[in-house]
Parts: C-alpha cells; sequence; structure tokens
C-alpha cells in the first residue's frame, strides 16, 4: 500500500475514536459526571467539535454533565494551551 493509503486509513480510524468521546454524547449522566481529565480532552477537541456540532445536534462543546470547577479548569486550561496562549507568556531565548 503506498503512504497516502495508510495516512487516509489512520485518519479514518483517528475520526472514529474520536468520535465517541464528544461532549454531549451521552457518555456522562448526573450521577456520573465529567471530570477534570475530561474537561482537558473536550478542550483539545473543541474545535473539532464545534465543526460536526453544526451537523449533529447531540454534539456540544462543553459536557453539561460535569464535576464543576474542575471540569471548567482542565477545559479551560486545554483550550488556552491548546492555541498558544501559554506559549505567549514564554520568554523566546536567543542563541
Amino acid at each position: 500500500m503506498e503512504k497516502k493509503h495508510w495516512i487516509i486509513i489512520l485518519l479514518i480510524g483517528f475520526t472514529f475514536i474520536l468520535s465517541s468521546c464528544f461532549p454531549g454524547g451521552g457518555n456522562y449522566s448526573p450521577l456520573e459526571p465529567a471530570g477534570f481529565f475530561t474537561g482537558i480532552w473536550h478542550g483539545w477537541i473543541a474545535p473539532f467539535s464545534l465543526i460536526l456540532g453544526i451537523f449533529n445536534s447531540s454534539i456540544t462543546i462543553y459536557e453539561s454533565f460535569n464535576t464543576g470547577w474542575w471540569y471548567d479548569f482542565g477545559f479551560y486550561m486545554a483550550i488556552i494551551a491548546g492555541f498558544g496562549g501559554l506559549q505567549l507568556a514564554r520568554k523566546k531565548r536567543s542563541w
């Protein structure tokens, strides 16, 4: 198989893996809410959730059944870090 075929197969597999972890998919309930690490994951995949949420109304970018402050902290930490916000605070070294 060519390299292009492997890349396409990996992208399709990656899409299926991601689709089972989107917020609002029914994986969480008031008895089993999403926590800190789930918040980090949902923050990382928020751009994909936003795009797929246009086509599927059950997918959201934020899980409504969450543990509260810890989920929010993980979510926003991943959003800021994912878009380079933490990198902006670092000093650049000149070698």
